[in-house]
């Protein structure tokens, strides 16, 4: 009789403990949601402010500031902004077709690059390493470089002189090659018995392993292509008629705050031109379509920052 009633409270503690753990984890997990919930909140409301703005009207921005519901609704920026509708419809193809086509080239070169660099019976692997990692602390400077690219290579008023200084980046190949550390090297010696060949194996060997890599690298370089706006003002000039988005929204915001400053001292209200709103506008127009991109690598590139963190 004793030993049940000593096996009954034993059960009774071990049940109230088992109770007291869950309602703590239940408490942390409640908080842990409430604050991640709160920081994404507080993520959002710039944004939610600036387009808030770019429909307000720019003097109860003045006057009032910023605001999380439209000011004296307009659409004044927008209209600015989409005055020239074709060349603006023609600036997003450029910029989407860079972007594409940089990303899908930019990627596959990386990843070879990273993928050679750390094959164990490549002999110059920390010859060309060096090298790689040598531009990451000393640049040519601007000028070289625009001599270079408009002079010698001839791609003044090109496209490729856009597309070419984007393709890769030191610290892109060093995190590639972080990221293929982490494939066992008896995958590629298992293709070699198989008798494939060097480029056979990256293709279909590797490449296929390297997802997380692929999204979170692919990322990088296609936000790079789509804010892409200083290499299009160095190497477009006007007389290309659709220059990237980036670099055509900035140049309306330079007219309109040029506009600004000429009328300053003249009878026209200042106050009424949209400069604050038509910012606000051109970054909802800039930043809205890429934003729509990380849905779909969110998991793989969540993965690829883990993998790429732990691996030296």
């Amino acid at each position: 009789m004793e030993t049940k009633i000593n096996s009954t409270a034993k059960i009774e503690t071990k049940t109230n403990s088992t109770i007291k753990k869950d309602n703590m984890t239940k408490a942390v997990h409640g908080f842990s949601y409430a604050f991640i919930g709160l920081f994404a909140l507080a993520c959002l409301i710039p944004f939610v402010l600036m387009i808030s703005a770019s429909f307000s009207t720019e003097t109860t921005i003045t006057k009032n500031g910023f605001a999380i519901l439209p000011q004296g609704f307009t659409i004044a920026a927008y209209e600015l902004v989409f005055k020239s509708p074709r060349i603006l419809i023609g600036s997003y193809v450029v910029t989407i077709v860079m972007t594409t086509v940089g990303t899908l080239i930019g990627l596959f070169i990386v990843a070879m690059t990273g993928y050679a660099l750390q094959r164990k019976d490549f002999p110059f692997r920390n010859s060309i390493s060096f090298f790689i990692y040598f531009t990451t602390l000393f640049s040519a400077g601007l000028a070289p470089t625009y001599l270079w690219m408009s002079q010698y290579l001839n791609l003044k008023d090109s496209y490729l002189a856009v597309l070419f200084p984007l393709l890769m980046s030191p610290w892109l190949i060093i995190l590639m090659k972080n990221f293929v550390k982490s494939i066992p090297y008896e995958i590629t010696e298992s293709g070699k018995i198989d008798g494939a060949g060097d480029f056979t194996i990256f293709v279909s060997l590797i490449l296929p392993m390297l997802k997380p890599a692929l999204a979170t690298i692919g990322l990088f370089i296609a936000l790079g292509y789509w804010n892409e706006w200083y290499n299009s003002m160095l190497y477009l000039s006007s007389s290309v008629e659709y220059k990237p988005l980036q670099n055509y929204l900035y140049g309306i915001v330079n007219q309109a705050q040029a506009l600004k400053s000429s009328v300053a001292g003249a009878n026209v209200p200042v106050g009424q031109l949209p400069t604050t709103t038509l910012k606000m506008a051109t970054a909802v127009l800039a930043t809205g379509p890429i934003i729509f991109l990380y849905p779909f690598v969110q998991k793989y590139f969540i993965a690829g920052i883990t993998v790429g963190a732990v691996k030296g």
